[in-house]
């Protein structure tokens, strides 16, 4: 009876334990010690989505521009706002000086919009993860959010939960989900110095509740962090309740653009887009703290109808980059920008395919890999790329190694493979010094194309 009563006031001890690991209280020194849940560190590839009124006059500069900030469509509202020359006379043009960011709504309507296509579609390229604009800076809800009344896809335009179809799609086909949520809107008559409080405790808290309520994503990318401190907007006070009270307290996760101080400094994963932190060169070659790189397969978030060809990255360019951000600890939400209508362009899927099929072939030296402590950096020259997975090592070269080449090693592999070939893999250990002998392959006879992964088993303590 002792031994029973000691029992239970063991796991009554560790119940109580638990549960006070998980209070974390409104400020970075208590936020900053939760763990980002290890599904997002395996998962390593995600789609982003990039979806709104701005979808319908689709435009941005591209060639008449140097910035990569100037070519986003998603940002439509604020150049007109602004007063910028491009957009002015695009707008005037197209639609006339009479017809205003607003007028686009009712012309937002998904008609062609079928989630369970998109699902399939983000399955088969490979991603484990799935991040939709929620509400973009121009404060248009894709959800019916009670909070903006007639600015949301179920009261204008689509009349459809937009948010929560994809959801469930989504997770049917096996995927997480997660919201994009701009902290800040440019319109909004409360989104302004002198009533910025009222803004952070009446609209833009309890929407976000709102959301994780309603959606329960497990994913939040914050965004539009960048005009007032982390301390002015209470995003501590926001996280403390999704970490404590939220229905996704265990599996959610964060990252880093709560305020204007925060970025790579606070919050969850840090962030980079186009590889900057606004101004400045990203963290992509760091891989002490989880981090993430977006970008779109273009020069936009939003879908801008006036970009070509040259203008996209390459199915080759892509898995390239995907290889890289990996290699360094990293994980690639990459974005499409979906029509108004729906439909996600021909070529962004023909895109995501081509890294699918790779994927297929090669995704255990990308999914649930962490960065090598002692792998060499990366610079634009560089055509191996390594991975780390338990005691094993990826070799993931992204030109093809003919003949015999040297990698330098701490130890001789246990077993030297090449994934995707049944074949045996040639090789010799000495002096710390691995060679290999490239199989003889020709384009019929390849396992994949772009690149090509060597599997070192062992070769880790």
């Amino acid at each position: 009876m002792k031994k029973i009563v000691k029992y239970l006031l063991l796991c009554m001890f560790l119940i109580s334990q638990s549960l006070r690991a998980q209070n974390y209280q409104a400020n970075w020194q208590s936020i900053d010690q939760r763990e980002i849940p290890q599904w997002w560190q395996d998962a390593k590839f995600g789609i982003f989505i990039h979806w709104g009124p701005y979808s319908v006059p689709a435009y941005a500069p591209i060639k008449e521009v140097e910035g990569v900030y100037e070519k986003y469509a998603e940002h439509y509202e604020n150049r007109l706002k602004t007063k910028n020359k491009l957009f002015l006379d695009f707008h005037n043009k197209t639609y006339g000086p009479n017809f205003t960011y607003q007028d686009f709504a009712p012309l937002f309507k998904a008609e062609h919009f079928k989630p369970e296509q998109w699902a399939e579609l983000f399955k088969k390229a490979g991603a484990k993860y799935v991040v939709l604009t929620s509400k973009h800076h121009d404060g248009f809800c894709l959800w019916p959010s009670k909070y903006s009344p007639n600015w949301n896809s179920v009261d204008i335009g689509a009349h459809r939960d937009l948010a929560g179809d994809l959801t469930k799609a989504v997770r049917t086909s096996g995927l997480r989900m997660g919201f994009y949520y701009s902290l800040l809107e440019w319109s909004h008559p409360l989104y302004k110095k002198e009533s910025i409080e009222q803004w952070v405790d009446r609209h833009m808290i309890p929407q976000m509740q709102e959301l994780v309520n309603a959606y329960q994503p497990e994913v939040i990318f914050a965004d539009g962090e960048w005009d007032y401190p982390s301390e002015t907007l209470k995003s501590t006070t926001f996280l403390s309740w999704l970490y404590n009270e939220s229905p996704v307290r265990q599996q959610v996760v964060v990252n880093d653009r709560w305020g204007k101080e925060t970025r790579s400094k606070h919050g969850g994963y840090y962030t980079t887009e186009y590889d900057l932190v606004h101004d400045q060169k990203g963290i992509g070659d760091q891989a002490s703290h989880p981090w993430e790189e977006s970008r779109g397969i273009g020069t936009s978030y939003g879908y801008n109808r006036f970009e070509t060809t040259e203008d996209y990255f390459t199915s080759k360019q892509l898995i390239d980059l995907l290889i890289d951000k990996v290699s360094n600890g990293g994980n690639l939400l990459l974005n499409v920008g979906p029509t108004a209508d729906g439909r996600i362009p021909v070529i962004m899927q023909e895109r995501l395919l081509d890294m699918g099929r790779w994927l297929a072939v090669n995704g255990e030296a990308i999914y649930g890999t962490r960065a090598w402590a002692s792998r060499p950096n990366n610079s634009k020259d560089t055509h191996r790329y390594f991975t780390a997975k338990g005691k094993d090592l990826y070799l993931i070269c992204t030109e093809w190694q003919n003949g015999t080449f040297h990698i330098p090693l701490p130890r001789k592999p246990v077993r030297v493979s090449l994934l995707g070939h049944s074949g045996a893999i040639s090789s010799d250990f000495q002096k710390q010094q691995l060679t290999i002998e490239a199989p003889p392959f020709n384009p019929n006879t390849a396992p994949c194309n772009y690149a090509w992964v060597y599997k070192l088993e062992g070769v880790l303590e």
